[in-house]
């Protein structure tokens, strides 16, 4: 069966914090209506690289996106390009690279940052380049392109938390409460679009340390959460989803045809 997919990539959201600060997010995995898995993020463990990861299924070392200044489009293939070529409808509120990853390189903020481009990966775009671009400001914008354009796959991509993290490390009360904001937020969309039938993943690219940074091996840089709402997912306590099989299991989701690996265990 074929799902509309909304994949919700909270950046730099530690998974103990997702743990004990997301309790929306959790009233539904409480209810039963939800799952929440541990990933440990691949490496290294830092954005572009795992951007690039989530969405190709390719882990950093083969795909060389290895550090976030490798500027240029991505030579392997994503949901997005698995998407189109299914022809079912993309788009993307999103940082930048993301823009610069799929549709166009380097990153042009009067070209790009409103992007509505039928014949490229991501079809529709409002792309942000500032790290502390508000969260409330990017779920308003993804929600416009989901109503707008109504795609089959959205990705929804705030910053708020890795700023925080960035700004103040992890064990600081404004990163926690970054997370607690953004699970409000959540609360006023993802109730909408479970009723309109959606499938949605809510996880992150990698954590937070206390240094204020992040691309190494301590847990607390790479365990990550991965939330699961909607019928095409079986809520499974036993599967043990890899980051590297995200992007088919997106797929399989969105029934579109690829080559990438999957967890079988999420889905019904």
């Amino acid at each position: 069966m074929k799902h509309n997919v909304i994949l919700v990539l909270l950046d730099g959201l530690n998974y103990q914090v997702a743990r004990h600060a997301m309790g929306h997010l959790h009233a539904y995995v409480e209810a039963g209506r939800a799952a929440l898995y541990r990933l440990e993020c691949e490496l290294p463990s830092l954005s572009r690289p795992l951007y690039e990861c989530i969405l190709t299924g390719t882990a950093p070392i083969d795909s060389g996106i290895v550090h976030n200044q490798v500027k240029r489009l991505s030579n392997q293939r994503s949901v997005f390009h698995y998407a189109r070529e299914a022809n079912l409808g993309t788009a993307a509120a999103a940082y930048h690279w993301v823009s610069e990853l799929y549709n166009r390189s380097p990153f042009d903020p009067q070209r790009d940052r409103h992007t509505h481009a039928p014949k490229l990966p991501i079809q529709h775009g409002l792309f942000y380049f500032v790290d502390h671009y508000p969260d409330s400001h990017l779920l308003a914008d993804a929600e416009y392109l989901r109503r707008r354009h109504a795609p089959n796959f959205l990705l929804v991509h705030p910053m708020g938390i890795d700023d925080a993290g960035h700004q103040h490390g992890l064990d600081s009360s404004q990163y926690r409460n970054a997370a607690r904001s953004l699970d409000i937020l959540l609360a006023d969309y993802l109730p909408r679009w479970l009723e309109e039938g959606y499938q949605v993943l809510v996880t992150a690219d990698h954590g937070m340390n206390n240094d204020r940074s992040h691309n190494g091996l301590l847990t607390e840089e790479r365990e990550v959460p991965l939330f699961v709402f909607g019928e095409g997912f079986s809520l499974d306590p036993n599967a043990r989803p890899e980051q590297t099989e995200l992007c088919g299991t997106l797929c399989e989701l969105l029934g579109a045809a690829h080559d990438k690996p999957v967890c079988r265990g999420l889905l019904r």
